[in-house]
């Protein structure tokens, strides 16, 4: 009997903050992403939390950066297959956030290990997730 992968679904949040004509993004820690990929900061929602919460949480964590007052701007969704078979749909609940305090820094230990900010002029020639990418052309356009 052949074994079916296993499949998942995940909710996650994320934000997107601008200053002076720049962006925030996070770089994966994964090594099999050549070039690296960079994403939004955000990230799982724990049980019982409400999406903005985690959003607030998951920046902190991967910037260093305190975020407040998160702006739906949409919801996105998508399927991947993981190295290991799996089948991983992840609804991404998106949002425009405003900086109010910390300095940008890396995470730890996480799945990510850079936090920069880029221009908005250079977002061609970076690795971006799709979804990220899709974000950020829908909040510009507006």
């Amino acid at each position: 009997m052949t074994r079916r992968p296993r499949q998942r679904t995940t909710v996650r949040s994320y934000g997107i903050l601008f200053k002076d004509e720049r962006v925030v993004l996070v770089r994966s820690s994964n090594p099999h992403h050549v070039p690296p990929l960079w994403w939004l900061p955000g990230g799982g929602i724990d049980f019982g939390e409400a999406p903005e919460e985690a959003l607030v949480r998951e920046f902190l964590e991967e910037t260093g950066l305190a975020v407040d007052d998160p702006h739906l701007i949409g919801v996105t969704s998508d399927e991947r297959r993981r190295d290991n078979g799996e089948r991983l749909h992840t609804v991404r609940i998106l949002y425009t956030v405003r900086w109010v305090g910390g300095s940008l820094r890396d995470e730890a230990e996480g799945t990510t290990d850079l936090a920069r900010w880029f221009a908005l002029a250079e977002m061609d020639d970076v690795n971006l997730a799709d979804y990220a990418r899709r974000a950020l052309d829908l909040v510009q356009s507006k």
